[in-house]
This record gives structure tokens, C-alpha cells and sequence, in this order.
């Protein structure tokens, strides 16, 4: 099938993609992290810049906010031929252990059933779980850049503002650290259609403890962005598929 979103030629796009959902993290990351870094689409806003970290090619897409627009972006890569795609983006910590700042290297995600997965599989629950080779080397970097990094489950939600403390509670309770939007889709699908996922994230609020309630942005964020994008980086140059 031919993607209907992104209008590119393959050759436009690595084999090895950054994913984020805001579009002034992809162009940060393109003019900061990558050599000879090109604007490659601009189709619907799902921006796509292709350059080099240390001689490996590597582009970063935007795929937008929640699972259907995720969905699609993820669809039409695999479709213009990416193999391994890395999420970079930020959760709420749904434990006080986490503090503004700390990153999670996502080891699953939990879901409602139906939405964009259950469109996919509607009569049955999809795994959503990321590949374990990229996962390890991803850890290990987020270690070495990030230091402050946590391996564990997230939950992806459908709804950014439903989250209440009865919801921090019961997604806590069954060992889930923090909440974001779109890992579980990026990790179904790479099951569905074969390729290697994983995700880092940032977090950006803790739900869990009053006063950290409210979300910071990029710049409050930058120096941890700045370490998490560099473990993303190297990942990506160290891993072989």
C-alpha cells in the first residue's frame, strides 16, 4: 500500500527513525543532534528531517497527539521502509519515585481495550510490548547519558485530561509508572508489521505528588531531553538488526 500522509520516496527516509510527537522537538533534535540535516516532508504536519549521527542515518518523523494519528505515522514509515523506531517523548509519573527530570525506558504498555488497537484486533487484547535487544541497549545508553532512567510498564490513554487520583491509584496499584499516549500503538504495530520498537521518556509531571501536578514544557525540560536524545542516538548507531 502506498501511504496517503507522508508524501515521499523512499530513499528520502533511514531505516533507523526518531518518533516524537511535537513538532519543534523534531526540528530541535534535526538542527542540534544530526549532520546535514533535511526537511524531507511537511505533508499534514508530520514533519520529517533525515541526516546523520556519527555517520549512521537517521530521521526523525513527527507522528502528532494519540494513537490514531500515531498509528498512521508509524504505518506509512514501516511502508516507506523503517525498520526500527524509537519513541522520545515525555509521561506523567504515575509513582513519587519519579522525579521531574528522571526518564522511563518503557518495557510495555498497558491499554483500554478498543480505540485505534482494538480496530486492529477487535476480537482479541494485542501484546504491546517492545523489542527486548533495542530495549537493553536503550537502557544501557540511558543510563550512561541520562543516569537518571527507570526501567517499566507506562499506560497509554485515549483521553489527556480524564486522569484523576482514583485513576493515578488504580494504574499504580498494578505496577505501571507512568502515563503517556502512544507507545502501546508504536508497540502493537511493530509486532503487527515487523519492526523494532522501543520508547524513552521524559517526565514532564507526577501525578502522584501534590505541587508536581503541573506539566513542564521543553525549555524547563532541555537539559534531560537533551541526555535522553543522546541515549536515543547512540542506540541507534550501536544497533544492528
Amino acid at each position: 500500500m502506498k501511504p496517503q500522509h507522508i508524501r515521499i520516496s523512499p530513499d528520502k527516509l533511514a531505516e533507523k527513525v526518531i518518533v516524537v510527537g511535537d513538532p519543534a522537538r523534531a526540528e530541535y533534535v534535526a538542527e542540534n543532534f544530526l549532520e546535514d540535516a533535511e526537511l524531507v516532508n511537511r505533508e499534514r504536519g508530520f514533519n520529517i528531517y533525515t541526516g546523520y549521527y556519527k555517520g549512521t542515518r537517521v530521521s526523525v518523523a513527527v507522528h502528532g497527539i494519540g494513537a490514531p494519528s500515531a498509528a498512521i505515522v508509524f504505518e506509512e514509515l514501516r511502508m516507506l521502509g523503517a525498520k526500527v523506531m524509537i519513541r522520545l517523548g515525555t509521561a506523567g509519573a504515575l509513582i513519587p519515585e519519579l522525579d521531574i527530570g528522571d526518564a522511563v525506558v518503557a518495557t510495555g504498555a498497558a491499554y483500554i481495550h478498543g480505540g485505534t488497537i482494538g480496530s486492529y484486533v477487535p476480537d482479541s487484547c494485542m501484546a504491546a510490548s517492545p523489542d527486548p535487544r533495542l530495549t537493553t541497549l536503550l537502557y544501557d545508553k540511558a543510563k550512561e547519558f541520562h543516569g537518571r532512567v527507570v526501567l517499566g510498564p507506562v499506560f497509554s490513554s485515549d483521553a489527556f485530561y480524564a486522569e484523576d487520583k482514583e485513576f493515578v491509584k488504580k494504574w499504580s496499584s498494578r505496577g505501571i509508572v507512568a502515563v503517556e499516549m502512544e507507545v502501546a500503538t508504536l508497540y502493537a504495530l511493530a509486532t503487527m508489521r515487523g519492526f523494532k520498537a522501543s520508547a524513552i521518556l521524559v517526565i514532564s509531571d507526577n501525578l502522584a505528588v501534590p505541587g508536581k501536578e503541573e506539566l513542564k514544557h521543553h525549555e524547563e525540560l532541555k537539559e534531560y531531553v537533551d541526555k535522553a536524545t543522546r541515549a536515543v542516538l547512540e542506540t541507534l548507531a550501536e544497533y544492528k538488526y
